[in-house]
């Protein structure tokens, strides 16, 4: 009904509209020119003469700006000149050859001689040999017995290199004659001289000499890929001039399986050694070593650990009579690297049990008696820590402190015959004069600190140096033959293209020796004194094969006890040449 009304208003307000129109004159026209639009100002508005306060909990944190770089590739018509390497003089590639042959002679009688022989093969076989003979007429100040000595030996091999693997098999033989020529100064009770009479009257020690004899066979293999790790085998015949006679097999397998970040790692050892002395009472023995040595390696960053243990059991017998036993040794190794290669620290605790021989006595000491007690030695543990690494680019160093304790320890001791002066020495045999030495078995405990120095200070000019300090306490008085204090040496120079030279200095400090007698004379000791020997050499490259050599050893000529009442030759010279060559 709204609607119905607004209608009718709106018709009668239009018809008013037109009669109200004609009554009225007429207005005429008028133009009206619009000029611009209306625009209001600021000024217009209204204007809130007060700022309103805003009031709130809390300010609003204002949005960080980010800036961002868009980068497009822009195309470059430059084009830069190709460099040109600078001259370098290129030295001369130095020729290698696969055989050589030295020979060298000098004072008392000495030679040296050398060959040395290798041909490839087929499928990377290849054939070897080395032919070598030491040898001195002797003539060493105030000894009258025969004092030369000669070591002559050859070893052959065979073997293959491979993509997966490289084995070779070894076979050898050598002789060496030795002679015990300290004898104790008669009516001396400490045998502080060497014997200087008339050799008619000691008619059954004219022939002091020792013959001892090695042949061997024996062979390696080693894997690249797969958990067999290497392996090596050999047997060894060793016999003297006075009816001795031992062998010694030993095997060691090794395998590694890797785990993860870890690898699993098994030694195994099989050692044996047996044999007898001609002119021993309790003469046979037999030792046979069985071991494994479990070890898992850790490395993660500059940390590298191996973690394990060894564990050995020994069946022994001497002269009938047996004695079984079992050890277990820590095997523990690890090292951390503190500034890259530049330092680097390390620590361990290692144990093992070491199969002693005949021909390993030998080796240290030649003047060892026929008639010795052979067992092995327990080295319950050593626990070292060091410190390695850099000084500068050319020079490295090595510090290490360490205490070691060992069971049935080797030491030698001399034992001699008081009552030589009779005319007659029928049936006496020639190393029972005090100019031999046996063995005695003690526990041994060794503190000991050492450092060594390497600088390469040059292409042409090597040096180092080391020295060793040891503190020892054993069952017995003194540690036998064990210095206290060692150290050495070295340089090496190359002077031009053609001449080159060297020296090594080394120093062992004072021991003390264990004398016992076989007619009931207390047993005493006698110290040896400290000694130094200085050695030097200078060669001359003729070419790229020949090169002659002069060798100078004790230059200062001291007559030093190396083993009691045993001087060695005083001043030596060796000239000599070595020539290259390939078949």
């Amino acid at each position: 009904m709204k609607i119905h009304k607004i209608a009718i208003v709106t018709f009668f307000a239009g018809i008013s509209g037109v009669f109200a129109q004609k009554k009225d004159e007429d207005l005429g026209s008028e133009v009206v020119n619009i000029v611009q639009p209306y625009t209001p100002s600021v000024s217009d508005a209204y204007k809130i003469k007060e700022t309103p306060v805003i009031e709130e909990d809390k300010q609003q944190e204002k949005k960080p700006i980010e800036y961002n770089i868009f980068s497009f590739p822009v195309a470059s018509t430059f084009s830069p000149a190709k460099g040109k390497a600078a001259a370098v003089d290129k030295e001369a590639r130095e020729k290698l050859f696969n055989n050589y042959a030295t020979l060298g002679i000098g004072n008392y009688g000495t030679i040296n001689a050398e060959l040395f022989v290798t041909q490839p093969l087929e499928d990377n076989q290849y054939v070897g040999g080395l032919l070598r003979h030491l040898s001195s007429q002797g003539g060493i100040d105030g000894v009258v017995l025969d004092d030369n000595y000669s070591v002559t030996g050859i070893d052959l091999t065979y073997g293959v290199r491979d993509k997966e693997f490289t084995w070779n098999a070894d076979l050898g033989y050598q002789r060496q004659v030795n002679n015990w020529y300290g004898i104790f100064y008669p009516g001396d009770a400490l045998g502080e001289g060497v014997i200087d009479y008339p050799a008619g009257q000691i008619p059954n020690i004219q022939d002091p000499k020792q013959t001892y004899s090695t042949a061997y066979v024996g062979g390696r293999i080693t894997t690249r890929d797969g958990f067999f790790h290497d392996m090596e085998i050999k047997y060894k015949r060793f016999w003297d001039g006075y009816d001795s006679a031992e062998n010694r097999f030993f095997i060691t397998p090794s395998v590694d399986i890797p785990i993860s970040d870890m690898k699993i790692k098994f030694d195994f050892i099989a050692d044996y050694v047996g044999g007898e002395f001609g002119r021993d009472a309790i003469n046979e023995y037999s030792h046979f070593n069985l071991g494994v040595q479990p070890s898992f390696l850790y490395q993660d960053g500059d940390l590298s650990a191996q973690f394990g243990a060894g564990l050995f059991y020994n069946m022994g017998k001497m002269s009938g009579v047996s004695d079984n036993n079992f050890y277990i040794y820590p095997q523990i190794k690890v090292s951390y690297k503190i500034v890259g290669d530049l330092l680097g620290a390390y620590a361990g605790a290692e144990g093992g049990l070491k199969q002693n021989s005949y021909a390993d006595f030998v080796d240290d000491n030649p003047f060892v008696m026929p008639a010795l007690y052979i067992l092995p030695t327990d080295n319950k543990y050593d626990i070292y820590v060091g410190l390695k690494g850099k000084i500068a680019n050319p020079v490295s160093f090595n510090l290490r402190a360490g205490y070691k304790n060992e069971g049935d320890h080797a030491f030698f001791g001399t034992s001699w015959l008081e009552n030589y002066t009779l005319p007659d020495f029928s049936g006496v045999d020639p190393y029972l004069f005090g100019n031999s030495f046996y063995l005695v078995y003690g526990d041994l405990k060794t503190f000991s600190f050492s450092g060594d120095l390497k600088a390469d200070f040059s292409k042409t000019v090597r040096f180092g140096i080391n020295a060793t300090y040891n503190s020892y306490t054993t069952n017995f008085d003194k540690a036998w033959n064990l210095p206290q204090i060692t150290a050495g040496a070295n340089i090496d120079v190359d002077i031009t293209e053609k001449w080159f030279a060297g020296a090594n200095l080394f120093f062992v400090g004072e021991r003390d020796n264990f004398v016992t007698t076989l007619d009931g004379t207390p047993p005493y000791s006698v110290k040896l004194d400290s000694y130094f020997d200085l050695n030097a050499n200078v060669g001359y490259k003729y070419n790229e094969r020949l090169t002659g050599f002069l060798k100078l050893n004790n230059i200062t000529g001291q007559n030093y006890e190396k083993w009691y009442n045993f001087p060695v030759q005083g001043f030596q010279f060796m000239l000599g040449a070595s020539y290259k060559f390939n078949f």
